[in-house]
């Protein structure tokens, strides 16, 4: 004990006396007339896209990173941090799979921890159609190289005690899949090491800085107007998530996308319970428990459209009976806050990585709700798309033009409440 108490004190005498000796995360600038590339959006994928673009293509010249609101405030501090790369269909388990790899070197890459614990995501089966579902992504998994189980209802009890798998309730748990390399991983922490890291490879990243128009001459992008001024760029790449929509119609473009607020609360904290994540579509809810011992609780979009981040009671009331419903022992535990996102959906719930009209001008949208885990990923690929110009063969399947060609990629089944 006396040797914890001494590193408190240490601790806090040092944040207290010696922080103005303590070198910044990252530098703040001023934003500069003229950039080679600028990405509208300072989240994870906007920070990871600035990041792998100054490591991965060192003479692409100078970047700046733009965001409204502080680094990493938008969706990326407003989400339940599951990294999972089970997804049904091969171009989008590739995408996820990649960034799953990816998310398991992290820390060491960004020399910053990220807290990626691979504690396994478990998805319930309550129906024998559901059984059926778990079977196809799982054998589909397979044939991808990505790790996936069938368990039945003995090993997911065996595997998870504190869930009621009782033949009595009134959706028995008929079993699971179960991908052991998926986990959680710190939202901030992400933010932060991916910030860090691009500033220290020369980026400016500018806070505060909203852009309110796009100069387009000649179907060429020129620069941005921003509240800070104006910047020419010779390339841009716009990160939005849930504000894409509003980007692309500053050039005049309309993309496939609805806006929906995307709920989400914890708990108060208790002894750690729970070590791994839990995900049920049937019940509508799915959850796991944080380092602080705060379980994580969500479930699926708000069915309106819009920007709003407040909560919705009704959404909370359904999303804690769904839980009860796994968990009948959490039912006295009480909520401690609340908060909501704004996802980008689109009619296939795959992403949008593209090309546009607009030569220089670069999207990636439309995740919908599952931003968080391709965040590496998505920022690996897009960096290639901006550098390059064109889509490599990860991203080539995202591209806008598949709503015209009809060559969707429907990924609702493995997409939809079950981040």
């Amino acid at each position: 004990m006396r040797g914890q108490h001494y590193s408190l004190w240490s601790l806090l005498k040092h944040g207290f006396k010696n922080h103005t000796t303590w070198e910044p995360a990252w530098e703040r600038v001023a934003l500069k007339p003229s950039y080679d590339v600028v990405i509208v959006g300072g989240g994870g994928h906007g920070l990871a896209t600035a990041y792998y673009l100054a490591k991965n293509h060192p003479g692409i010249g100078k970047i700046a990173v733009l965001e409204k609101g502080y680094l990493g405030g938008g969706n990326t501090a407003r989400n339940t941090t599951i990294v999972r790369s089970n997804y049904l269909w091969d171009e989008s388990a590739a995408i996820y799979e990649h960034s799953l790899k990816l998310w398991e070197g992290l820390t060491e890459d960004l020399n910053f921890n990220v807290m990626f614990s691979q504690r396994g995501v478990f998805n319930l089966g309550h129906t024998l159609q559901d059984m059926r579902d778990i079977e196809r992504r799982v054998n589909a998994n397979a044939l991808q190289g990505i790790d996936a189980h069938v368990l039945n209802a003995k090993e997911v009890q065996e595997k998870i005690p504190q869930l009621d798998c009782s033949a009595s309730r009134r959706y028995p748990v008929l079993g699971a899949s179960w991908q052991p390399r998926a986990g959680v991983a710190h939202h901030d922490a992400v933010a932060r090491g991916f910030a860090r890291a691009a500033s220290r490879l020369g980026v400016d990243l500018i806070e505060g800085c909203e852009v309110s128009g796009m100069d387009i001459e000649a179907g060429q992008i020129r620069g941005l107007q921003t509240n800070l001024g104006y910047v020419k760029a010779g390339r841009v790449g716009c990160v939005a998530a849930g504000h894409s929509s509003v980007l692309a119609k500053m050039a005049g473009l309309r993309m496939p996308l609805e806006s929906h607020p995307l709920q989400a609360f914890v708990s108060e904290s208790m002894q750690r319970v729970i070590d791994t994540v839990i995900m049920s579509n049937a019940v509508h809810g799915y959850l796991s428990q944080s380092d602080k011992g705060e379980l994580v609780i969500g479930a699926g979009i708000d069915s309106y459209l819009g920007y709003g981040q407040r909560g919705s009671p009704h959404v909370i009331e359904h999303t804690a009976a769904a839980i009860i419903e796994m968990f009948p022992q959490f039912s006295r535990v009480r909520m401690n806050r609340q908060w909501g996102g704004i996802v980008d959906v689109t009619p296939d719930a795959c992403p949008i990585i593209s090309t546009t009209a607009v030569q220089g001008l670069f999207f990636n949208c439309g995740w919908g709700t599952g931003g968080f885990k391709a965040t590496p990923g998505s920022g690996h690929v897009f960096a290639d798309m901006l550098a390059q110009g064109e889509a490599n063969a990860l991203s080539k399947a995202f591209s806008v033009d598949r709503f015209h060609t009809g060559h969707l990629i429907d990924e609702h089944g493995a997409a939809g409440v079950a981040h």
